[in-house]
């Protein structure tokens, strides 16, 4: 068993001071909270492994007064059926350093959560190839977690942003995250047209493929990111989020890095696998997939972008002019971009890629 960070940022062994300041805040909460009868439970995140491992991930956080965790998980479950405004999400008490026990099959494994409240860990299994579902628990009661294990034998699999991508955000970059995780009204947020339908088609065209969604958005909107790409119809696959906030080295998480690391991490870990890249030219998707492909010769079969509107490139980064990096190396991956999911298809259909 051996488990890896979930944030990036943490060359330094010392917290950043806005870290430990963070730290400190939270202490007091949490012994407030706990004083007034609240009680440990676990959040868990989608996973996935291949033969021989699963990563699991997940959070502990106290839950009110009089709350079981298996009646915690029921009633997430529930208010994955509502439609929220995103600060909800952010009201929650972590447990640093809490101590979580996962079954896999009929192994278990205790770990331990960082100051977050975060697990994200690789654990031996013996699960086969499919979907499955582990359980992580804190407190009175195990908390069952989806996860995609991922067979041996060479296949193809789809990574996608998000904002910009599949889901119209239409806002300046500094604005996206805090708009859309705090204040955005669940049902207000509009989908990519075609996109959906691109993917299911893609899917169709590649039974049981992974598809997995990589965003700089927080955990703590995993529920609503969750219960947008189900609502729309896009295939089911893990989130790779971040968290917010100060690190070992700094105030704030570096997104860009976030995809990077994430990106080189499935690389590694998976393979036996090569990679469709989707995401925008609206800042930094193009330069990030291209310096992957780079890395990883032969690895990433095509990159997508969704074409913004000039009024959507300003928005993003202050100009008319796309985010494009088009140099990659010997055997680059194919390239295709269009406005939205229609033309995507379009242009994958073409160069023969659904």
């Amino acid at each position: 068993m051996h488990s890896h960070p979930a944030r990036s940022g943490t060359s330094s062994s010392r917290p950043h001071r806005a870290a430990r300041l963070e730290d400190r805040a939270y202490v007091l909460v949490a012994r407030w909270l706990r004083r007034r009868g609240w009680v440990p439970r676990v959040v868990t995140y989608t996973g996935y492994g291949s033969t021989g491992w699963v990563r699991v991930m997940g959070r502990a956080l106290l839950a009110a007064p009089g709350t079981r965790a298996s009646e915690a998980a029921e009633q997430d479950r529930a208010s994955q059926q509502r439609a929220v405004r995103g600060w909800r999400s952010f009201f929650t008490a972590q447990i640093p350093r809490a101590r979580v026990e996962v079954q896999v099959g009929d192994r278990t494994h205790v770990l331990l959560a960082d100051r977050g409240g975060y697990v994200d860990a690789v654990v031996e299994s013996d699960l086969p190839p499919g979907w499955h579902t582990v359980t992580l628990q804190v407190g009175d009661r195990p908390v069952p977690a989806d996860v995609l294990v991922i067979g041996e034998e060479p296949d193809v699999a789809l990574v996608s942003d998000i904002d910009d991508t599949v889901m119209v955000t239409a806002l300046p970059r500094p604005l996206i995250a805090a708009w859309n995780a705090l204040v955005l009204h669940e049902s207000a947020r509009r989908v990519v047209p075609g996109m959906s339908d691109l993917y299911r088609r893609w899917h169709a065209a590649h039974p049981g493929a992974p598809v997995l969604y990589l965003s700089t958005g927080a955990w703590n909107v995993a529920p609503a990111l969750r219960r947008f790409l189900t609502s729309h119809g896009f295939p089911a696959g893990p989130l790779l989020l971040t968290d917010w906030g100060p690190t070992n080295t700094g105030w704030f998480r570096s997104g860009q890095e976030h995809k990077h690391e994430q990106l080189d991490r499935l690389m590694r870990e998976l393979p036996q696998l090569t990679w469709v890249l989707v995401g925008d030219d609206g800042q930094h998707d193009p330069e990030i997939y291209a310096e992957v492909a780079r890395r990883h010769p032969g690895r990433v079969r095509v990159i997508a972008l969704r074409e913004l509107s000039p009024a959507e490139q300003v928005l993003a980064h202050g100009t008319t002019t796309p985010s494009r990096d088009t140099e990659t190396s010997t055997g680059s991956p194919v390239q295709v971009g269009a406005p939205d999911g229609v033309g995507l298809a379009r242009a994958m259909e073409v160069r023969g890629l659904l």
